[in-house]
């Protein structure tokens, strides 16, 4: 789990601009992991946090599909918050890396896409173990 923060990047997803509207497409070797869940938060209160953890091997792609929100990542050491506002640009975020979502705009919707399917042993939700795991 040596990773850091600047392994977290945004990632232009692939957009076919129409006058009828735009499509985003996630497919192929888009991500650079196979995709085993997929799923969405919305109706999140502006005033409300998501997330509060850390995964010990999966990787997710975070996309604002419509509206914004902030991502705080933290790899023990440092962190930054990332503002995600535009349907066609992803977060990639490894394992070993704390984040936290804030500041929903009324309406928004966060799609994760993610590595593997869902396992609570998967979760590290409390930051002084993520610390204590990250760094032993």
């Amino acid at each position: 789990m040596n990773t850091k923060i600047t392994d977290c990047i945004t990632k232009h997803l692939p957009k076919i601009e129409d006058h009828r509207g735009n499509i985003s497409v996630i497919e192929k070797d888009v991500l650079p992991f196979a995709v085993k869940r997929v799923y969405y938060l919305y109706d999140v209160p502006s005033n409300s946090r998501r997330g509060g953890h850390a995964h010990r091997e999966l990787h997710e792609c975070l996309v604002a599909v419509s509206g914004s929100f902030d991502v705080i990542l933290n790899d023990g050491e440092n962190s930054k918050t990332v503002t995600l506002n535009k349907p066609d640009i992803g977060l990639i975020i490894p394992d070993g890396i704390w984040r936290e979502l804030e500041n929903f705009s009324s309406g928004s919707v966060c799609l994760v896409l993610a590595s593997q399917e869902f396992n609570e042993d998967e979760y590290i939700r409390d930051f002084n173990d993520f610390k204590a795991h990250k760094f032993n």
